[in-house]
């Protein structure tokens, strides 16, 4: 079999070891110029906003990404769940958490258009005006928001459900758009910042969607691309 076709048609896995040669963590810039905090009020009048459009008697979350391996949050229960015209993409500009203004890194949020495997969360029944503020605090990026909550509805096999999912606004400062694939890979091999690095991240989500039974080709992909992009940057510093 011809060599060249050999690599096309292997595909790398990224492995905590790959990913320890680039772990690193930076000093944290702070808010882009322009941009600020969400300030406790701000938050708290967000999730008024949300619960005037729907008030659930269950508080679902839709987790698509860091929330499957790092939630933070205490639930009752844990289903499996596709959301149709969503799906998951490396589509938000990070220049701080995982990045810097110098060598920004890429988050995951939900884009439009296709569908997204992931897990919906019921929270306990008590005090959900709280719980969505803690939400709203970790997961909306800065002030005015790229990274926006909003409620979709998701499929599981016990019928569907309205949950609070994490969604790309693409009039948003940090929205990337649509990436080639490889660009995506150069982005997350190289960047970190005070939450570690962005190769960190993609480890941790890809880890969890194995883990959970959840197929999603893209992210496959992009797994082996990242993987070889830190193997050629090891044999770069190895043999400049």
């Amino acid at each position: 079999m011809d060599a060249g076709k050999t690599r096309q048609t292997t595909r790398r896995n990224l492995t905590a070891e790959l990913v320890a040669h680039v772990e690193r963590f930076e000093p944290d810039p702070g808010p882009d110029p322009g941009t600020t905090e969400h300030t406790p009020q701000e938050v708290d009048a967000m999730v008024e906003v949300l619960l005037r459009e729907y008030t659930p008697k269950d508080l679902w979350v839709f987790a698509y990404g860091s929330l499957i391996w790092n939630p933070e949050f205490q639930f009752d229960e844990c289903r499996s769940a596709t959301a149709y015209g969503w799906h998951r993409s490396f589509c938000l500009t990070l220049t701080r958490w995982r990045g810097t203004r110098e060598l920004p890194a890429l988050m995951l949020a939900l884009d439009r258009g296709g569908s997204c495997q992931g897990l919906a969360y019921r929270l306990p029944s008590q005090d959900h005006f709280k719980q969505i503020g803690l939400l709203l605090a970790r997961e909306i990026d800065a002030n005015p928001p790229t990274n926006v909550a909003r409620w979709i509805s998701v499929k599981t096999a016990s019928g569907p459900l309205r949950a609070l999912a994490f969604v790309a606004a693409r009039n948003g400062k940090a929205y990337a758009g649509k990436l080639p694939m490889d660009k995506v890979a150069q982005v997350l091999a190289r960047a970190a910042g005070h939450w570690g690095s962005a190769a960190q991240y993609l480890f941790r989500t890809v880890t969890m969607l194995k883990e959970q039974g959840i197929r999603d080709r893209n992210m496959s992909r992009l797994e082996g691309l990242v993987a070889e992009e830190i193997e050629a940057s090891l044999l770069t510093a190895k043999n400049p």
